[in-house]
């Protein structure tokens, strides 16, 4: 069941309903377009029979980087909400995780806090625009003999049906995940259909070296002295296996051994990373609502003649509509601000437990991954000694 937000429930009513009009006494500076086009509507490419187990990659996501232009002129909800965007660049990677999963194309789908080395298939992105009228996202995605497969900028813009029509919920009338239709939906398909596509290119014998390949990144990462000697730069500058260890090899084995208990640890991350976005969904879907609003209000503010046309800029009635902004200005900002501070408040205790202790571990997330990553590496060395 999906927590309901504590502070929203004890939010002054008139914040929904505030015009959002208000908002627009703000100067705004147009922010650059991102150079993209929109993806349109896509329908996912399901598989309609279980993939061959050389087709069935592991896929990692990393937590995307935030590449908008903080430094621009934006409006005053998207400043106030400049920790959301930082929230953000964990729960968008998690929508994408969730299509490529449905998609049933792949093989395990986790959203990690950095590259690693143990998967096939390794995904970076960068939000380049993130509003609730438009998003832009810059992907790359890199296979683990350095292939490039992906590497574009793919963007989709939302329009109101996209949303619900009301987001006032109540005890009465609770947030369920499952009515919400997510407004980019049609970009995450789009990346899972591409790199569909990038796969159906590649011979049988690529896919296998991918796999090959990834077990001897993982083997070098564990123990460069022991499995460096075979892994190889091609004439494309690819990676690929100069020799393979038999399979019946202790070694490798004992690789394979670490390589499992690897996988348990990044499952618990990608875990939390669920946990997040499970907290994080209900306002998030009304921070993107009232993004909408406001720049749906900006735009026809834009469109429409100034009273200051008629009354000229000295009359009583402009000076009066001016105050009248202005003083809705400060009552809507100061109600945006503790909108924005009961989110991340709300979101806070997800958020320290996702950097907190994972088995043992401490820090953030990113510092207990390379622990984690270092206490295997000695422990493979002691196991080897011990042999």
């Amino acid at each position: 069941m999906t927590k309901r937000l504590p502070w929203l429930a004890n939010a002054p009513s008139f914040l929904l309903l505030l015009p959002l009009a208000a908002c627009t006494t703000v100067n705004i500076t147009r922010v650059e377009p991102v150079d993209y086009a929109n993806v349109g509507e896509i329908s996912l490419n399901v598989a309609a029979t279980e993939p061959l187990n050389h087709q069935l990659l592991d896929i990692g996501i990393v937590v995307f980087k935030n590449d908008e232009d903080e430094s621009a002129a934006q409006t005053y909800g998207e400043r106030v909400f400049a920790e959301v965007r930082d929230k953000e660049v964990r729960y968008l990677p998690y929508l994408l995780r969730q299509v490529l999963i449905e998609s049933q194309q792949w093989g395990a789908v986790r959203v990690l806090p950095q590259a690693d080395p143990s998967v096939d298939l390794l995904i970076r992105g960068a939000i380049l625009r993130s509003s609730g009228t438009e998003l832009a996202i810059r992907i790359e995605v890199e296979d683990s003999t350095g292939r490039d497969w992906l590497n574009a900028v793919y963007g989709d813009a939302a329009v109101l049906s996209d949303y619900p029509r009301d987001i006032r919920y109540t005890t009465s009338r609770p947030f369920v995940p499952s009515e919400h239709h997510e407004p980019y939906q049609d970009l995450y398909e789009k990346i899972a259909n591409d790199l569909v596509a990038v796969r159906s290119n590649l011979s049988v014998n690529d896919l296998r070296t991918i796999r090959n390949v990834s077990t001897l990144v993982y083997a070098n990462d564990l123990s460069p002295e022991s499995f460096g000697h075979m892994l190889v730069t091609n004439d494309n500058g690819h990676m690929e296996a100069a020799s393979l260890p038999a399979d019946n090899d202790p070694m490798l084995a004992r690789v394979e051994d670490m390589r499992i208990r690897h996988y348990v640890f990044i499952d618990t991350v990608d875990e939390y990373y669920g946990i997040l976005h499970n907290e994080m969904e209900q306002a998030y879907i009304m921070w993107r609502r009232h993004s909408f609003d406001q720049r749906a209000q900006l735009l026809t503010r834009e469109q429409q003649p100034s009273n200051e046309d008629f009354f000229g800029s000295s009359g009583y009635a402009a000076l009066t509509q001016r105050y009248n902004r202005f003083r809705w200005s400060k009552i809507y900002q100061q109600e945006f601000q503790e909108l924005a501070a009961g989110f991340n408040q709300e979101l806070a205790p997800a958020i320290l437990e996702l950097n907190e202790q994972v088995h043992g571990l401490s820090g953030t997330m990113a510092e207990q991954y390379i622990q984690w990553r270092r206490i295997l590496r000695q422990l493979f060395e002691l196991e080897i000694g011990g042999a």
